[in-house]
């Protein structure tokens, strides 16, 4: 329970509900809110809360001695949490909640990879601890529908087919992410609302709305044998929403006049001071632009997934007389399931396709489209590098670019800046306008969550390690004990009961790589030789030996990829071909046959060489062919 170490308020005494409430006797009665008549049939003490000084039924009587009059507390069995990703790292969110042996699934995303990890599509969690514990798990439960917690869905259900419980967005965008895999006949989807509560073996799921980036986003409150938790999910406070309610105060506010055993709570923004923005102020930023360029056709680039900002950018070409369409696969599909499901109100004759761009004028269309992250395949990428097929970008363009830079890709996003600007284009991007808002709580959005659900543990979930640490100080600032925070990695389970909060063994977990079609067989050894060719090239050493005495029949020949360039090199490559024939005709004489033993050689000796040539490392790769 928090200490009100920050704020000092002189009245003591509240009422809610009919209740009243002492802080001057919070020890007594354990914090909760008590009835105004003691023989109230609402009001109930129960013995998880009985401290020293608790007052006693008159009526109570008892022959035993005083001193064994105090009954003993009931013991209350432990619950595990087990983080399969979402920890000192951005995106990938897995949570694993396991009491009595039932176990729950939070979220299951995935994540972008880094710059090393050449040729990788996308990271997902290792499923394997999932896997061996499969009859345990009683369902999956997402609180929204970004790619960061659902993307990693098909590749689970591709091994194990578990029901997944969801607000309705969020599962029709789950539903067509299925589809694309061939899994969404065989998926069990349940569409749950906010403010429902669905039961899962020995623990009790409900969800709870918040405001985020995308409509539909929940938190939960998880009431298990052992204790109720709270997992926050993506949220930030916005009393001024675009579309839905404002985030729901009173089921957090209920829990934690229930009692919360732990709170889970998201760490994107917990550096960052104060509140997060309503996104009421992109709506009159939007306007002012959208005033600005009315002789420029209007290309946006916003994230696909974030539905609110659509809506806000029709709602203003509705305004100005534009027409709208959209460009990017992913966008398309987003804005199709959010349109179906009424979560975006587009009024007719607004939208048209992209083909249909060239039959308007340029100051009458406005372009919504994917690529605010300067990703490389993406349509803005595409337009910036004159690559898209049916968009040429030039003067007569204002583009907006209404997404912050996920840390990592400010230079990718700075660079098709650059390339549209260099096409005469005018860009406007987050720095310059306030054309885009966070979807994350800030500090004192974070202290309000705490405030009202006062949990006994903590652990701040979803963020790199210096977002994990500073809500960790967050939280001991408003008076928690630090050995009642824990800050965990990928793999880490902690144990927690009324009594205490340990780590205990980790489980299996780690990053699984998503190569095309391929799943896991790309790993660090082959991340390896990629940087080292991309890094140093190759060379390629063929040569066809005698099957009989193992002298040379053909070559060898030295073939070189991205190491130098042939025709001024042809002096360098010969010395390599000489050195390669030596080595082979040696192994011959002194009869070495095993071809492990000859290659190393070769390896070892022309790395030598060409160490000493030019001060690089190529890879080395003989081929041998007996004849």
């Amino acid at each position: 329970m928090y200490m009100y170490a920050e704020i000092s308020i002189p009245i003591l005494v509240f009422i809610r509900n009919g209740l009243i409430y002492d802080r001057n006797k919070s020890e007594e009665y354990g914090g909760n809110f008590v009835s105004k008549e003691r023989n109230n049939r609402n009001f109930k003490l129960k013995n998880t809360n009985i401290g020293k000084g608790q007052a006693k039924s008159k009526s109570a009587k008892s022959s035993k001695p005083k001193a064994n009059r105090r009954p003993q507390r009931p013991t209350k069995p432990s619950v595990k949490v087990s983080f399969l990703g979402g920890l000192n790292e951005i995106g990938k969110n897995i949570t694993l909640i396991e009491c009595e042996g039932d176990m729950i699934i939070i979220d299951c995303g995935m994540a972008f990879p880094d710059g090393d990890m050449l040729g990788v599509d996308l990271v997902i969690p290792d499923f394997t601890y999932i896997e061996q514990n499969f009859d345990k798990v009683k369902g999956i439960v997402l609180t929204h529908g970004h790619e960061d917690h659902i993307g990693g869905l098909p590749y689970l259900l591709s091994l194990v087919n578990i029901p997944i419980y969801g607000t309705p967005l969020t599962l029709g965008l789950v539903g067509n992410k299925l589809k694309e895999h061939s899994l969404f006949n065989k998926a069990k989807l349940n569409v749950v609302n906010a403010g429902d509560t669905i039961r899962l073996g020995c623990m009790e799921v409900k969800f709870i709305h918040v405001n985020h980036s995308i409509p539909d986003a929940v938190a939960f409150a998880i009431r298990t044998p052992a204790g109720t938790l709270v997992h926050t999910g993506d949220f930030k406070i916005d009393c001024t929403p675009i579309l839905g309610d404002a985030i729901d105060f009173s089921s957090f506010a209920q829990a934690g006049d229930e009692g919360v055993l732990a709170l889970l709570a998201e760490s994107t923004n917990a550096s960052r001071p104060g509140f997060t923005r309503t996104e009421r102020l992109v709506s009159d930023s939007l306007n002012m632009l959208f005033n600005n360029a009315a002789n420029y056709r209007i290309i946006i680039a916003t994230f696909a997934s974030n539905v609110n900002r659509v809506q806000q950018i029709i709602d203003c070409a509705a305004k100005y007389g534009r027409k709208v369409a959209f460009s990017g696969r992913s966008m398309v599909n987003y804005m199709d399931v959010a349109k179906k499901l009424g979560y975006l109100n587009v009024p007719d004759n607004i939208l048209i396709d992209l083909d249909m761009l060239d039959k308007y004028p340029r100051e009458q269309i406005v372009l919504v489209t994917t690529g605010s992250q300067g990703e490389p395949m993406s349509a803005l990428s595409r337009m910036a590098y004159s690559d898209h097929r049916k968009v040429v970008v030039g003067e007569g363009d204002f583009i907006i670019i209404s997404a912050n830079p996920i840390p990592g890709n400010e230079k990718t996003v700075g660079n098709v800046v650059d390339e549209l600007l260099k096409r005469g284009c005018k860009v406007i991007y987050e720095s310059m306008y306030d054309v885009h808002v966070s979807g994350h709580a800030c500090q004192e959005e974070l202290k309000i969550i705490h405030r009202l659900v006062r949990p006994k543990f903590f652990i701040p979930v979803h963020g790199e390690q210096k977002h994990l640490r500073k809500h960790a100080d967050l939280a001991e600032f408003l008076g928690m004990e630090r050995k009642n925070i824990f800050i965990g990695d990928v793999g880490s389970t902690v144990e927690i009961n009324e009594d205490y909060m340990k780590e205990i063994a980790p489980v299996p977990a780690g990053k699984v790589f998503v190569d095309g079609l391929g799943v896991g067989d790309v790993g660090s050894i082959v991340l390896r030789d990629r940087k080292h060719l991309g890094q140093d090239g190759l060379i390629i050493i063929v040569a066809s030996l005698d099957v009989y005495d193992g002298h040379v029949i053909s070559g060898p020949d030295v073939v070189s990829r991205g190491f130098v360039y042939v025709r001024e090199s042809e002096q360098l490559l010969e010395e390599v071909r000489k050195l390669a024939l030596d080595i082979l005709e040696d192994c011959a004489d002194n009869n070495i046959h095993e071809w492990g033993i000859i290659k190393n050689r070769i390896k070892d000796e022309i790395s030598k060489l060409i160490a000493q040539r030019t001060r690089r490392a190529p890879m080395i790769l003989p081929i041998l062919q007996e004849v």
